[in-house]
C-alpha cells in the first residue's frame, strides 16, 4: 500500500529528521540548491532557521511546511514571498523531498496540498515557483499541479561555484 502524503506547518521539533536528511543528501542536491555553511547540516542550524522561519509565519511573509509520509518527515514545502495586498496576493512554492523517499509522488502530493493552502488559508490568487532549467523532474512536479513556464530567470542562482538560470512558473489559483 503507497504511503500517504501530508503536509503541515512546520515545528521546532522537526529541526533533527531534516538535518539527518540533509546530511544524508547533501551531494543530490548540490546541483540544485546554493552551498550552506556547516551549521545548517546540524539540528541546531535547522533549529535556528526554522525559528527564523516561523518567524516570517507569525509576520505572514511565509508559509513554512514540512511533508510527511505515514507521519515521518520526508522534506519541506514552502510558500515564501507572499504578498497578501488585495492588489498581488501571490507567493512562490518551494520543495524538497529526502531521497529514500523521491519518486514515490510525494513533491506532487505536497504541491497540490500546498495550493489548497495558498487559496484556502492565505487566500492567494496566483502561485509561482522557479526551477532550474536542467530540473526536469521538479519540471514535472510543476506541470502536474497546473503550473506553466512563462520565463526564464537568466544567471539568477549561483549553484555549486557556478551562475545558472531559472525556469520561472506560475498558476492561477483557483482555475
Amino acid at each position: 500500500m503507497p504511503s500517504t502524503t501530508r503536509i503541515r506547518l512546520i515545528q521546532r521539533t522537526d529541526a533533527a529528521p531534516i538535518a539527518a536528511h540533509r546530511v544524508r543528501d547533501v551531494e543530490a542536491f548540490r546541483r540544485w540548491e546554493p552551498d550552506q555553511p556547516a551549521g545548517f547540516f546540524t539540528p541546531e542550524g535547522q533549529a535556528e532557521r526554522i525559528d527564523g522561519l516561523l518567524a516570517g509565519h507569525r509576520a505572514g511573509a511565509v508559509w513554512p511546511g514540512v511533508v510527511l509520509a505515514d507521519d515521518q518527515v520526508i522534506g519541506q514545502v514552502t510558500v515564501g514571498g507572499i504578498l497578501p495586498q488585495p492588489h498581488l496576493r501571490r507567493g512562490s512554492v518551494g520543495y524538497w523531498i529526502a531521497s529514500v523517499a523521491q519518486n514515490q509522488g510525494h513533491a506532487g502530493r505536497a504541491v497540490g496540498l500546498a495550493l489548497r493552502v495558498m487559496t484556502d488559508e492565505l487566500g492567494l490568487h496566483r502561485a509561482e515557483a522557479s526551477t532550474n532549467l536542467e530540473n526536469l523532474p521538479s519540471q514535472r512536479v510543476l506541470r502536474r499541479n497546473g503550473f506553466s513556464p512563462y520565463g526564464v530567470a537568466h544567471s539568477s542562482i549561483l549553484l555549486d561555484g557556478s551562475w545558472r538560470d531559472g525556469l520561472l512558473w506560475e498558476r492561477i489559483l483557483g482555475d
